[in-house]
């Protein structure tokens, strides 16, 4: 019985490391620091798909979180380093193809949630097909990184 009135008088105790986490959770950005950030991620994006068109290798190593991972719409799912050997090789990426429909949502931490439509050419079947996409942008200690990315292939539009 003492043991576990000592158990039950220690669990507060226990909690106190998260007290500075509760007392003041993470705030959502205002519009105008919103709007700051979404500028941010739109440059870094730039910034992105530039070094995939360059094959700029150590630009890639440091855009890409050190866990990121893709999910194709083939549902085959890529880590960092099979997608930086992708852009290498100059497989067609999200990352660098034009993108229409751009929607941000930015949370604190800051992170940014983007979503877009772009084209892009099945090498193998040399067709173009549409992809709606998503990208999960974090801050990281030396910038923005693209921490998650998935692509969906939109059916072909009724003739």
């Amino acid at each position: 019985m003492r043991r576990r009135a000592l158990i039950a008088a220690s669990l507060p105790l226990l909690a106190l490391p998260l007290l500075p986490a509760l007392a003041h959770p993470p705030r959502q950005p205002d519009s105008a620091e919103a709007q700051r950030i979404i500028q941010e991620v739109t440059a870094f994006r730039e910034k992105l798909a530039k070094a995939v068109k360059d094959k700029d290798f150590k630009a890639l190593r440091a855009a890409y979180a050190y866990n990121y991972t893709h999910t194709h719409g083939s549902g085959k799912l890529d880590n960092k380093d099979a997608r930086i050997v992708s852009a290498m090789a100059g497989e067609p990426l999200i990352e660098a193809a034009p993108a229409t429909e751009l929607s941000f949502q930015v949370y604190a931490g800051p992170t940014v949630i983007v979503t877009g439509k772009s084209p892009i050419l099945n090498v193998k079947e040399q067709k173009t097909y549409d992809f709606r996409w998503v990208c999960v942008y974090v801050t990281a200690k030396d910038g923005w990184e693209l921490a998650v990315s998935q692509a969906t292939r939109l059916p072909a539009p009724a003739n």
